[in-house]
């Protein structure tokens, strides 16, 4: 294996490599920056109490991922921390001597103060991988190729048993699943099983991921209970890690979170008494620029999982009316309207045709607020924002119009705001589009007064 880096060197290059920022006042979705795109998040929580988040990262809109991972990191699931370059296939910091393959969906394993990487890459051969570090953030270094006997595909999982015994989990269509060896650098060849979740019976896709919890195996995967789609994430339940599992249904489907999406990939986590999901959302109107995202999940007494809701708010409390909110914080959108990067570092709405729609939720009122402000960019033509709470046509729920004039020749945003309906509490807000022409138009933010 080589020998690891000192901890002087990893502690450097962690202190380089770090981007903070905070989410406001709440933990919302997506959890990444603008201009970041991590997809396939991995949870784990490791000895020091912190959330980590491991996934692929979308570069582009015309395919999926890249030579790098990034890592994600909390304390309290607000603010985070972004930690690059942890690991690459190429470039510069290129840690796979063999292969320049993109980085497809990696997971992570602690042990015995190392933390191993588990990577695949893009083109399906040798693409089994490992890596280690004894930073849970990287650098990732020495490299091999994990043994899949000739069996190699994507998206691969370690879990520990209680016993000790770790299991390897990857696949696309069906889930196959093998034994590690005790240095878990290397698969128990001999143990590799086919065909322990599949689409035929469990809707499998791909993304497998495991967890126990109070004597039940949960399988955890991209599934394709949707409009045939991998838009969901799904799980399956055992009393033995081999199985048989029986389907359980769908956790979180990402489906309407952008007009182009195609996939989801996601992972559950425990984390200081409650249990969540991770999933990604897309953007761009495209399958990729994938965004991480979390929602707060609970567990029946006979251990099934309800499905929940994509929500803006994520693993925190509903959007405060008064603060700035984020256009980029839409949980669903109907039509052609996706979210982009409007200028560096800023995200928000484009690309709007006449008669769509975004949804946020959830959005805190208070006591009451009787006006609306919007950041904009105006389109070629005037631009009509209808503002209603929960049901999407109630006239009960119907709070106001504002009209964005076409564009000045500045064509620079501006600020516009306008009276509406008092409300009060926490609701649901949707925006209605209706324009003849609102080619140019983006939605940077909003807030209530």
């Amino acid at each position: 294996m080589g020998s690891f880096h000192t901890k002087e060197i990893v502690r450097l290059f962690s202190a380089l490599s770090l981007l903070f920022w905070m989410n406001a006042a709440n933990a919302q979705n997506p959890i990444t920056a603008p201009g970041v795109y991590i997809a396939d998040p991995s949870a784990h929580v490791w000895k020091d109490g912190k959330l980590y988040v491991y996934g692929s990262l979308d570069v582009s809109p015309n395919f999926y991922c890249s030579n790098s991972y990034h890592v994600l990191s909390t304390s309290d699931l607000k603010n985070w921390t972004l930690t690059k370059n942890s690991f690459a296939s190429a470039g510069a910091q290129d840690a796979v001597p063999y292969s320049d393959d993109f980085l497809y969906a990696p997971d992570v394993h602690y042990k015995k103060d190392t933390y191993y990487l588990y990577y695949c890459l893009a083109n399906r051969t040798s693409t089994e991988g490992v890596a280690v570090s004894e930073s849970p953030l990287g650098p990732f270094k020495d490299a091999k190729i994990v043994a899949t006997k000739g069996i190699n595909q994507i998206d691969p999982c370690v879990f520990m048993d209680d016993d000790g015994q770790a299991y390897y989990i990857w696949g696309q269509f069906t889930a196959k699943m093998a034994k590690l060896k005790p240095n878990i650098l290397e698969i128990d060849s001999a143990t590799i099983r086919e065909n322990i979740v599949t689409e035929k019976e469990h809707r499998f896709h791909e993304g497998g991921y495991m967890v126990k919890r109070k004597g039940i195996y949960y399988f955890v995967y991209s599934g394709l209970s949707v409009k045939d789609m991998p838009t969901c994430i799904s799980y399956a339940t055992s009393r033995s890690p081999w199985g048989p599992f029986k389907y359980g249904g769908v956790i979180v489907n990402n489906d309407g979170c952008d007009p182009g999406n195609w996939n989801n990939h996601g992972s559950l986590v425990e984390f200081k008494n409650q249990w969540y999901v991770f999933y990604h959302r897309a953007t761009h109107n495209s399958k990729t620029m994938r965004k991480a995202c979390v929602e707060k999940i609970q567990f029946t007494k006979d251990g099934r999982i309800p499905e929940v809701e994509m929500t803006s708010q994520g693993a925190g409390e509903p959007l405060e009316a008064k603060a700035v909110i984020e256009a980029e914080r839409a949980c669903l959108l109907n039509g052609s309207v996706n979210i982009q990067l409007l200028t560096e570092h800023v995200e928000g709405l484009t690309e709007l045709k006449n008669g769509d729609r975004v949804a946020y939720k959830y959005i805190d009122f208070g006591s009451g607020v009787d006006s609306v402000t919007f950041r904009v960019l105006p389109g070629k033509s005037s631009v009509k924002i209808r503002v209603m709470t929960d049901a999407l046509w109630s006239a009960n729920g119907y709070l106001g119009t504002i009209e964005i004039p076409s564009q000045n020749e500045q064509k620079e945003f501006v600020e516009l705001k306008v009276p509406v309906k008092s409300v009060k509490g926490i609701h649901a807000v949707w925006l209605s589009f209706t324009s003849m022409n609102p080619e140019g138009f983006k939605l940077d933010w909003f807030k209530f007064e």
